[in-house]
């Protein structure tokens, strides 16, 4: 997995058509989309770059704000693992050499069907990095995504993540 997809409740099968029609498009032929237990969310494996394909949306959603009618955000992921605290924490500490020297961070943590300590996460992730905090405007998020057993964790630029209504809206001011 790759990709975070979340969509309306009940609409994944459509959201699952959706984000296959639109990798296709991009030129991955063989992309994997599945629906999970959770509802509203789904993960895609792609072969094609995370960061580019949320750069392809967002450039057709500006020539076409309908074309997308079901996802709501699309979250690239850089790394998956086991949803174990030490796993994450060692994760980040080798992704954080993306935060450059002077930049901020936020650590934001999303669970879903896990019962980890948010708190335990965020202070053991932050005792691996020297950079300073910035919670209102951070140069870099380190998002870590919980979906029951297994963990995507991601450091990228707030702009990074896709949300489908916020470009919309951008686009009808």
């Amino acid at each position: 997995m790759n990709l975070i997809v979340t969509c309306a409740r009940h609409l994944e099968s459509e959201t699952e058509e959706e984000i296959l029609g639109i990798l296709d498009e991009f030129g991955d032929l063989e992309p994997k989309v599945h629906i999970t237990s959770m509802s509203g969310i789904l993960t895609a494996e792609t072969k094609l770059d995370p960061l580019e394909v949320i750069k392809k949306i967002k450039d057709m959603l500006l020539e076409e704000p309908w074309s997308i009618r079901y996802c709501l955000r699309i979250i690239p992921i850089q790394k998956l693992i086991e949803s174990k605290v030490n796993q994450i924490e060692k994760t980040v500490e080798n992704l954080s050499e993306q935060i450059l020297e002077g930049e901020t961070y936020r650590i934001s943590i999303r669970k879903r069907n896990s019962e980890l300590s948010s708190r335990e996460i965020i202070s053991k992730v932050a005792d691996k990095i020297k950079n300073r905090v910035s919670l209102e405007f951070p140069d870099k998020v380190i998002l870590i995504e919980i979906l029951g057993n297994k963990t995507g964790i991601s450091i990228l630029r707030k702009s990074d993540v896709l949300s489908i209504e916020k470009v919309k809206r951008s686009i009808s001011e």
